[in-house]
């Protein structure tokens, strides 16, 4: 998905289900890594993370710019667009907005370790000493990646 399908994506969802038009941009940022979306004050753009959009696709997707476009039309008519604000709370779940989104896959393991007796795999960021440590089961670790 590109900026521009991101952007009538995000033009249709505020008419659907808020009834008013969004008139600002929406793109992609790949810099996003803790946070699913994010909604500008200063020039009223929306943010949506594509590494979101990769991991769980366009449904992950249409939730978190539900959310974003909370923020966004409770902010454009000045009421509390914040989460703890009771406006952002009603309106979230009228359209069935979550307050968070999925957290990302951690994929950057170095390390993998397998037990022998029932391989049951452990990825680790660090290294481990396989005689230190054991599986669950009691089983001996093997390393697999390195």
């Amino acid at each position: 998905m590109e900026n521009k399908a991101l952007q009538s994506l995000v033009q249709g969802i505020s008419l659907e289900y808020f009834n008013k038009p969004f008139l600002h941009q929406a793109v992609f940022n790949n810099r996003l890594r803790t946070t699913g979306g994010r909604y500008m004050l200063q020039n009223h753009n929306i943010e949506i993370s594509m590494k979101q959009f990769e991991a769980y696709g366009e449904e992950a997707i249409i939730d978190i710019i539900k959310h974003e476009l909370v923020h966004y039309h409770l902010h454009i008519e000045g009421k509390g667009y914040k989460h703890r604000d009771r406006d952002f709370k009603q309106l979230a779940q009228q359209v069935g907005a979550p307050r968070f989104c999925n957290p990302l896959p951690d994929a950057h393991f170095k390390y993998l370790y397998r037990c022998k007796r029932c391989n049951n795999e452990f990825p680790r960021k660090r290294r481990r000493s396989i005689h230190k440590y054991r599986c669950k089961c009691g089983g001996q670790l093997k390393e697999i990646l390195n």
